[in-house]
This record gives structure tokens, sequence and C-alpha cells, in this order.
């Protein structure tokens, strides 16, 4: 199965869809927040051209995007991050307990180093710029939707310069770590350094424990913290 833009969707995100009971058997609902209401109308304009994505609410604010998740429990949550009242990282966090199946993408402007540690810090499964083209927003969509990381390619010069700190990590796991920030799946960085999945699992395992992380997502947020990828 593809998406519109000729990227084969995520083999998880395959299987979830299939178990769905919705409408159509390649849906990802989504649900947009963000206060500016020119780029709400923005964004669902341009996620009307994908038929397989499908938007089902919107919200101005935090507190409304949590309650509204709660409803309607889309696939994934857009979630712009500096808004009145409650901000869209604080939103974050409430989200992943409240409805944990709903995936957070920071949708924002900024590209602050910290800003991106703290939205992924928060829960968030992904970070993309307002400015990221229509195929790159889809990807992300794609990607958090199906239960992995994603990191809008734009912002990784500015957050992967320099060596790291110190010699937590050995190379290899410095490698994979920086290609999990690049939003790649376990099969797919197994297949571009030539190991066998179960080898990218043990050495995923090592960088969570090292870095003392709960998921690769938390583990990519203090990567980019402290410099740790090069």
């Amino acid at each position: 199965m593809s998406s519109p833009d000729g990227s084969a969707l995520p083999r998880r995100l395959r299987r979830k869809i299939r178990s769905a009971g919705g409408v159509s058997t390649n849906e990802i609902t989504c649900l947009i927040v963000d206060d500016h209401e020119v780029v709400r109308e923005g964004l669902r304009l341009s996620l009307s051209r994908a038929p397989h994505i499908r938007v089902i609410g919107e919200a101005a604010d935090g507190e409304s995007a949590v309650a509204l998740a709660e409803r309607r429990r889309p696939n994934v949550v857009i979630m712009d991050v500096r808004m009145p009242g409650m901000d869209g990282l604080e939103a974050t966090k409430l989200l992943t307990e409240r409805v944990p199946d709903s995936a957070v993408l920071i949708f924002t402007a900024y590209s602050e180093r910290s800003l991106l540690s703290r939205g992924l810090e928060s829960g968030a499964k992904g970070y993309i710029l307002k400015e990221a083209p229509h195929a790159t927003l889809l990807r992300a969509i794609e990607k958090v939707a199906g239960g992995e990381g994603y990191v809008d390619p734009a912002l990784m010069p500015a957050f992967l310069m320099g060596k790291g700190k110190d010699d937590m990590l050995t190379g290899r796991e410095r490698e994979i770590l920086q290609l999990l920030a690049d939003g790649m799946s376990n099969a797919d960085v197994a297949t571009k350094l030539f190991i066998s999945q179960e080898t990218v699992k043990s050495h995923v395992r090592h960088i969570l424990a090292k870095l003392e992380a709960d998921t690769r997502t938390h583990a990519v947020a203090i990567a980019l913290r402290e410099a740790i990828i090069d």
C-alpha cells in the first residue's frame, strides 16, 4: 500500500488500519490544533489532497484539544506549541496519559533545539515545521500514526552539529540513533547497515539503557539535547 506521494505506508500503520472498523481501510484520522484560524484552514485544505487522511476536528487551544481528542480518538493530533491558555506541550503530556493511542505531531514555526527536546520529552511522536513541504507533512503523519518517531529533516543540520560530549555510546550506537532520529524504522536501519533486525533491537535496548530513556523517541530527544549524536 502506498500513500499519494508514492511513499510506502509504514508496515505497522498498514496493520493498524486494516484492523480498524472505520469506513475506509487505509484512513488516518487527524485532529488539528492551532490558535490561528488561517493556519487550521490551510492545513485542513492541504490534508484534503490526501485521500487516506481525514480531519475529524479542530481546536484553538490545548484544553479544547484534549477534550476533543478524548471524544473522537484521532490517530494523529497535529499540535501547535505556543497557544494561549494551555500550550501544546502541556496538552501533549495530558494526551499521552488520557489518549495514549493518539500520536502527537508537533507542528510549529519555531525551530529552537530546546523546544524540540521539550516537545519530544512531553510525549510527542514527531516534530515538523509549518513551512515543511506537503510530502514531508504526509510522511510525518504516516510515520507517527504507525507508531514511529519523526523529526523534520530540515531541522537535523541544526540539531546534529558538533561531536558528542562523552563516550557514553559506541560509534555504532550513535549511527543507529542518528538513523532513528531521521525517522527510520528498525527494518530500515537493518537494511541500510546490512545487519539483522534483532541486532538493531539489541543496539536500541543498549541505547535506551545507557541514556535512561523510556522510548526511542525519548532517546532521540536526549541525544539532541546533550549533543551526543554527531
